[in-house]
């Protein structure tokens, strides 16, 4: 089974961490993605510029629209992704719990459907 564990936090919140603390954090990625990696459970996996670095693209009737910035407003923010393979959603949470964001923000695991 395939998910994404997506990575909600504060973009604010990170922009105020110090060097020490953001190293810190960037240790503990790197070792949590290890540990996916050699487990055999990692797909795919990227961090986010900051939210209002996006553009929002909507067609409604047909007509194109641009919008600077995040479709939706205010924190937290989606900051971040892994995609794994699990033998189950359990284990799939069971992964989330490991990923530093959990302690200052949120994952949602979604499953991805496999179509033939």
């Amino acid at each position: 089974m395939k998910f994404m564990l997506l990575i909600y936090g504060s973009d604010q919140a990170t922009g105020r961490a110090s060097e020490a603390e953001t190293k810190q954090v960037a240790d503990a990625y790197e070792a949590f993605t290890q540990s996916i990696r050699q487990s055999g459970s990692f797909l795919d996996g990227d961090p986010f510029h900051p939210a209002m670095s996006a553009v929002t693209v909507r067609a409604p009737s047909g007509q194109t629209e641009i919008t600077d910035g995040p479709a939706v407003t205010g924190d937290p923010q989606l900051q971040a992704y892994y995609k794994i393979q699990a033998t189950s959603r359990d284990e799939a949470v069971e992964m989330a719990s490991r990923v530093p964001g959990a302690r200052f923000g949120s994952v949602e695991v979604r499953q991805i459907p496999e179509f033939d």
